[in-house]
């Protein structure tokens, strides 16, 4: 099917972006009577630019990727005020411009459960598929009138923000997605009862040779948050194993990469980025106890980019202590230490077109993605 006929299929609308900053709420629907919800309002939409697909066939010449075949890089990020998710394209990883003019590309009421995603990661595999995760839940879904009650379930016995599901995605052009909702309690009941399941990411364990999904798991109401993992079939429309502690400390918002024959954890704990070390990807890790980022706010959502052809990383993080939010960066050559090289739009790192990104995450595109994106949406980026 030729492209101009799969792009007339687009049938995904966006919740327009009416408010700046997670301290101003989205409009209010009409009051919800008492155990049933109303139907949100109307609001203004705008195209995807997405499709989803019950499946995907590998393209021909896929393969895995090396730092070579690299020639931009692509930033996934979500929004409090529409609770969906955003693509942007960069030709030098410092200057990055939306592809759907600041207007969600996975609108959240389409794709998960709760009628919102959050916490977005997205990554490249073995096979040169983008594999990408979010967390299924919407924090004003009572306020626009998609459930009665303000969460899923009680928060006096499930605490804030509960929920049971993630959303996993795979795609070989950024355009044809497949589209999974993982219910803990129905993928695994004996650890249905759990009171959150947030902030999936996803990484390829060359030793079991699987897509590995590691998320943060919640018992009971109090913040009692862990890492934990399992590993993703091959179509990436389920999990295979049993979800397995990672680490033994506290926290959320895991994020793994690999440099140097070490695996580098960096999660959060009391609002402050952290960092451990291991030489197995999902056990073993060593914790340091200081602050890695040099935010003096909260902080949270941290991702680990490389600058290609340097030995450069970015450490990125949700400044979300900040009103208006923002994206905090700082770069390592060594995993020790870190220099602090600003904010968007206050320092090197810079957006064209949109602002107050949320919990963002960075991976990369051929030179060949990268213009295929930029015409398939329409943008111009700067070269």
């Amino acid at each position: 099917m030729n492209r101009s006929v799969l792009f007339a299929l687009i049938v995904f609308g966006a919740l327009a972006a009416v408010v700046e900053g997670i301290s101003q709420a989205p409009p209010v629907a009409a009051p919800a009577a008492q155990g049933r919800a109303v139907q949100a309002p109307p609001a203004p939409s705008r195209p995807t630019g997405i499709v989803l697909v019950p499946s995907l066939e590998k393209p021909k010449g896929a393969r895995r990727l090396t730092e070579k075949d690299f020639g931009g890089y692509l930033l996934v990020y979500f929004k409090d005020q529409t609770q969906s998710a955003y693509l942007a394209i960069s030709r030098d990883g410092y200057s990055f411009t939306d592809v759907n003019e600041g207007q969600p590309v996975f609108d959240g009421t389409l794709l998960a459960e709760q009628k919102g995603v959050r916490d977005p990661h997205i990554a490249r595999g073995p096979d040169g598929a983008f594999y990408l995760a979010l967390t299924d839940l919407h924090i004003f879904a009572q306020r626009l009138g998609f459930r009665a009650t303000q969460w899923e379930r009680p928060q006096e016995q499930y605490g804030w923000g509960n929920n049971r599901a993630i959303v996993m995605m795979k795609s070989w052009d950024l355009v044809h997605w497949t589209h999974s909702n993982i219910r803990m309690d129905k993928a695994f009941p004996e650890m249905g009862d759990i009171s959150a399941f947030w902030a999936p990411e996803v990484v390829f364990d060359e030793k079991a040779g699987k897509m590995m999904v590691y998320f943060t798991v919640r018992y009971g109401p109090q913040d009692d948050c862990r890492l934990y993992y399992a590993y993703a079939n091959e179509a990436f429309t389920k999990l295979e194993t049993r979800p397995a502690r990672l680490a033994e400390t506290t926290g959320i918002d895991g994020d793994i990469t690999q440099a140097g024959g070490a695996f580098h954890l960096f999660y959060v704990g009391g609002a402050k980025v952290k960092h451990a070390v291991s030489k197995r990807i999902n056990q073993g890790y060593e914790f340091e106890e200081r602050r890695i980022d040099p935010e003096t706010v909260n902080t949270e959502a941290p991702n680990v980019f490389k600058r290609f052809g340097t030995n450069t990383y970015v450490l990125m993080y949700d400044v979300y202590g900040l009103r208006p939010s923002n994206m905090g960066f700082s770069e390592t050559t060594d995993f020790v230490t870190f220099k602090n090289i600003g904010r968007f739009n206050e320092g090197v790192m810079k957006t064209t077109n949109f602002s107050s990104p949320k919990h963002g995450a960075v991976t990369y595109l051929t030179a060949a993605e990268l213009k295929a994106a930029a015409a398939h949406w329409n943008v111009r980026i700067e070269d």
